[in-house]
């Protein structure tokens, strides 16, 4: 894992996670607001993390094939 970011999140609505790459090829797991999310260097860490972050709930983890930023907003 290079980084991770997070901010609170005051939506009750159930936590989905985006898993896929981004444009240089480096694996990303990005909640689907933007609320939280990390760089890292392989697959299997980056559904680890979304692991975490769900819950153990694999059914909210999406692993997409196209390619995915890490644009991690900054509103509260």
């Amino acid at each position: 894992m290079i980084q991770l970011f997070g901010l609170p999140s005051h939506d009750p609505g159930p936590r989905i996670v985006f898993v896929g790459r981004n444009r240089a090829g480096n694996w990303i797991a990005r909640e689907r607001r933007g609320t939280f999310g990390g760089l890292f260097v392989n697959r299997a860490q980056a559904l680890k993390y979304a692991r975490l972050q769900t819950g153990h709930h694999p059914e909210s983890i999406i692993e997409v094939t196209r390619e995915i930023e890490l644009d991690i907003c900054t509103k509260p």
